[in-house]
């Protein structure tokens, strides 16, 4: 396995030349556009890697998955899903068109970023820091990685640049969408963001969701099973933005990506793989990395379908 692995990074690896960095988040442009790694962990728990995957990212979009897990456990999926919807987009992942023009009502799924942060402001807790709290609690014990923490660099980036974010959050609230202090919601959203993690910890991740919600490692439930079936039906037609559609056609594994380089895959019953790649194709996702997990699927027969 690792031999398959170092292959498959060196075959892909020269893809993150046709990508290009976040550039609407400045702290983002520091990564190396031409990193490749990739991890996987079995449900034994047996871990392989190769390539950058101890290099750390912050994991953007991913943690929008956390931000779901959370907010199902906090309030149930009937009160989730009656605020959000479950439905794929074929606009861009911070687009306002589905808003006004489509569903006024809702945003159209969990994994753009009018979803996201609304799901976000489900999340329980008297002060921002508890809700933090719970996000990077819920990391740590995912990832078997006590360091996990959020990149202040990052998160005053986001921070200062979110305006995107703040038109999606305000117009939300000016439809009696999105309820509390918007800025509040805003911040603990940016945090979210800008938890660091890499690609050793998203195969973990990925491992708990493909075990059900039992951590393979401890054999502690973190997330109940039928939480973790939801997430990944979810991921599997709305985690990589409008190219979701072709990514189950070509690679076929529940994924949800970032602009931080990074997609999360969790092979139900298998295995977890994290990847990292910074450089991104036109929908913000990592271009080496879906070539490497398209290999992947595909030497190992990976696809649910």
């Amino acid at each position: 396995m690792f031999n398959l692995l170092e292959n498959l990074v060196y075959k892909n690896k020269d893809y993150g030349k046709e990508g290009k960095l976040a550039s609407y988040i400045p702290a983002l442009l520091k990564a190396d556009p031409n990193d490749l790694g990739v991890a996987i962990v079995k449900l034994d728990g047996t871990e392989y890697f190769a390539g950058e995957c101890d290099k750390t990212f912050t994991i953007q979009s991913i943690s929008k998955v956390v931000g779901l897990i959370l907010a199902i456990d906090d309030n149930g999926k009937e009160v989730v899903f009656d605020k959000v919807n479950v439905e794929p987009t074929d606009a861009g992942f911070n687009s306002i068109v589905n808003l006004e023009v489509k569903d006024t009502k809702r945003p159209y799924n969990p994994m753009i970023n009018a979803g996201a942060i609304l799901t976000t402001s489900l999340i329980k807790g008297e002060t921002e820091e508890e809700k933090v709290g719970k996000l990077i609690t819920f990391m740590k014990k995912a990832t078997n990685n006590p360091n996990i923490s959020i990149n202040e660099e990052v998160y005053v980036s986001e921070k200062l640049t979110g305006d995107r974010n703040r038109a999606l959050a305000y117009f939300m609230k000016s439809n009696g969408i999105l309820n509390g202090n918007i800025e509040e919601i805003l911040d603990l959203y940016f945090r979210q963001c800008s938890i660091e993690a890499n690609a050793k910890d998203l195969a973990r991740l990925g491992a708990v969701l493909a075990n059900d919600g039992i951590i393979p490692w401890s054999g502690e439930k973190l997330i109940e099973k039928d939480t973790c079936r939801i997430v990944k039906t979810i991921m599997t037609t709305c985690g990589m933005y409008d190219a979701s559609g072709k990514f189950a056609v070509r690679i076929g594994v529940p994924s949800k990506s970032g602009v931080g380089g990074g997609i999360l895959s969790s092979v139900p019953k298998r295995m977890g793989i994290g990847v990292y790649g910074p450089a991104l194709d036109e929908q913000g996702n990592s271009i080496a990395g879906i070539k490497l997990l398209q290999d992947l699927s595909k030497e190992l027969d990976l696809s649910i379908f």
